[in-house]
């Protein structure tokens, strides 16, 4: 028989608060793990072994007490384990075991290992995403971890509510529980935890945001803005244009295009965030952009990375500076709502849904249900009717 036991050790300087222990018995041999639990000695209950929650202090020790019964239950876990699986072995086996399970049922350990994981397969953007994830959830639990098998809807519910109250936009919400529902399907698959389906309950879904795009009037005014004397203005005109021309694509598949990809009149790229292969026809004002600038010393198109190394800093400033300076523009054209490099994605497709451009051709930025749909839309047409759409829209300006 194995026999655990939590016991208060009280503290010997007198006022302070004592620590929680547990108590290993297996065949006579006693041994004792500590924990960073600290109580005072009248919040504690020997008998029942649980922590008496007062007026004082309830919600740290609400904390201490589910943190407690998680592990009471991973104790239990490794016993059974080691019973099952060994027909001898000793307290120190199943103290190894614990901190074993511990670690790896832990999630904001397995969180890290996704994270590093994605890393080293070049999955930047969605290892940031994850890390500021985490990031949120980690601030919500005041830095106390949780067991995977310890993820439960009143949980999740309670981490929804926490959001809100600090007036967390829903579709930011959504992004949280949706990574970390990711991440949690990833330990059910490796069978850390039972499927308990904690994130039935709590939004992840997507709101319509408000309207990011701007008429084609606007573009054709910040087209046509004498920026001779303001290269740094003029360059960030240039790369929300470049966006705009090329179908929306976003700055970091810009920053990241390859002198290689462009041939025989034809510009093919992969979509750094979905992986989609894209195709567009090269057309005469993307050219004027590229000749504007000395030719990169490097392998890209475009004067935003201009080094070998640290490429991922090189982007993220270009974005930074891209962005700030085309809200300068939006002072300058008056604009009711700021200039982002996001701004010209949203404004194609808007300007394409209002010429009548079918929905299959492409779906309005914001509008469509998800990635996945634009991204079966898109797959089943002819690059050509694509381009002639394109070509129709570009005209416009």
């Amino acid at each position: 028989m194995t026999s655990i036991k939590v016991k208060f050790r009280p503290s010997t300087v007198d006022g302070k608060e004592g620590v929680l222990y547990f108590q290993i018995i297996h065949k006579r041999v006693v041994r004792q793990l500590n924990t960073n639990y600290k109580v005072f000695a009248e919040e504690w209950d020997a008998e029942s072994e649980s922590v008496i929650v007062n007026g004082k202090r309830p919600n740290y020790l609400l904390g201490i007490q589910e943190r407690l019964s998680w592990d009471i239950a991973r104790w239990g876990k490794v016993v059974r384990t080691l019973e099952m699986k060994r027909h001898r072995f000793t307290a120190d086996d199943v103290i190894t075991m614990f901190h074993k399970l511990t670690k790896e049922s832990s999630l904001f350990t397995f969180m890290h290992g996704v994270i590093a994981q994605l890393k080293q397969l070049g999955k930047v953007r969605t290892s940031e995403t994850y890390t500021a994830t985490l990031k949120s959830f980690m601030a919500f639990r005041e830095e106390q971890d949780v067991p995977l098998d310890g993820i439960s809807s009143d949980l999740m519910l309670l981490y929804e509510a926490h959001l809100k109250a600090r007036d967390v936009r829903m579709n930011t919400i959504s992004f949280y529980m949706r990574n970390l529902r990711a991440v949690y399907n990833r330990a059910v698959e490796k069978g850390l935890t039972p499927q308990n389906n904690p994130f039935h309950h709590v939004y992840t879904g997507v709101d319509k945001t408000v309207k990011r795009a701007i008429p084609i009037k606007a573009i054709k005014a910040l087209k046509e803005l004498d920026l001779s004397l303001k290269p740094t203005l003029d360059f960030a005109r240039d790369m929300f244009l470049f966006s705009f021309y090329t179908r929306g694509m976003s700055f970091v598949d810009i920053a990241y295009l390859k002198k290689a990809d462009l041939k025989n009149g034809i510009l093919t790229y992969r979509r750094r965030k979905t992986g989609q292969q894209l195709t567009i026809k090269w057309e005469k004002c993307m050219a004027e952009i590229i000749t504007k600038y000395p030719e990169n010393q490097t392998d890209f198109l475009l004067p935003i990375i201009k080094k070998q190394g640290n490429e991922r800093k090189q982007y993220d400033n270009a974005l930074h500076l891209v962005n700030y300076h085309l809200k300068e523009l939006s002072t300058m054209l008056k604009l009711q709502r700021p200039l982002t490099m996001y701004v010209a994605r949203h404004s194609w497709a808007s300007v394409a849904k209002a010429k009548n451009v079918p929905l299959s051709v492409i779906c309005e930025g914001m509008g469509h249900d998800s990635e996945a749909t634009t991204q079966i839309y898109l797959a089943s047409l002819e690059t050509s009717v694509v381009d002639k759409a394109n070509k129709m829209i570009l005209e416009l300006l």
